[in-house]
């Protein structure tokens, strides 16, 4: 896999280092030393290169002028995943339905700002971690645990069993996510933007969650719904 651009680079450096293989600076960049100085700890090789290689290698993708090579993503399984969210208090987002990059992207820089969140997709009608998405997150899949799994519902279950209550998003006729009192350790579930959490896991929620909103024809993306229910639960468990 690739990484481009600084911020998911450097962070990348500071977060995994023993996941680069090597790095690609444009000829003359003006952040060529500090990457190398910061790459050269861990033994990462830094190659300064002409732009017009970069550009052949990232097709189009703003480069920013670096480019990580870096292993392919590492996900958690689901029964370890469980486990450190049970003993570090972390909250689960399981996300059903959700196919866009720049939506996962998004999301996973969010939590990655907050902090103590994992995140769990299916592995099938579901995005999973690309080059895209690693992009949008800017580094934030360096602090969240991702798992896939071939079954949500009965990773939900799952996580019932572990002791995790199991919340909602949905647009309309949950309660008011301004209002409520959450439980914990809590584990949020939402769904696609175009058809929401589908029947078969809705069954599964203890609470439903609505994000008040000031027009009722207005809505918010998933990325952005995941990121308010998100700041909420990061509140509340404070």
């Amino acid at each position: 896999m690739k990484l481009y651009g600084k911020n998911p680079v450097i962070e990348r450096i500071r977060s995994n280092p023993q996941s680069i293989r090597r790095i690609l600076v444009e000829q003359g960049h003006a952040d060529h030393g500090f990457i190398a100085q910061k790459a050269k700890k861990w033994g990462i090789p830094v190659s300064a290169v002409p732009a017009s290689q970069l550009l052949k290698i990232a097709r189009n993708v703003n480069t920013q002028g670096i480019v990580a090579d870096v292993d392919d993503f590492l996900y958690t399984p689901y029964v370890e995943l469980l486990e450190m969210a049970s003993s570090k208090h972390w909250s689960i987002l399981f996300l059903d339905g959700v196919t866009d990059p720049q939506n996962l992207g998004s999301i996973l820089r969010s939590l990655g700002c907050l902090g103590g969140f994992a995140v769990v997709l299916p592995t099938k009608d579901s995005v999973s971690v690309t080059e895209a998405v690693l992009r949008i997150a800017s580094g934030g899949e360096n602090f969240v645990r991702i798992s896939q799994v071939s079954n949500l519902a009965q990773a939900i279950v799952k996580a019932k069993d572990a002791g995790f209550w199991i919340a909602g998003s949905v647009v309309q006729e949950g309660e008011d996510l301004s209002h409520a009192k959450l439980q914990f350790p809590l584990g949020l579930v939402v769904g696609s933007e175009q058809k929401g959490i589908r029947d078969v896991i809705l069954q599964h929620v203890d609470l439903k969650l609505t994000i008040p909103m000031a027009k009722n024809k207005m809505s918010l993306n998933v990325a952005q719904a995941a990121t308010i229910f998100a700041y909420e639960i990061s509140r509340q468990k404070k």
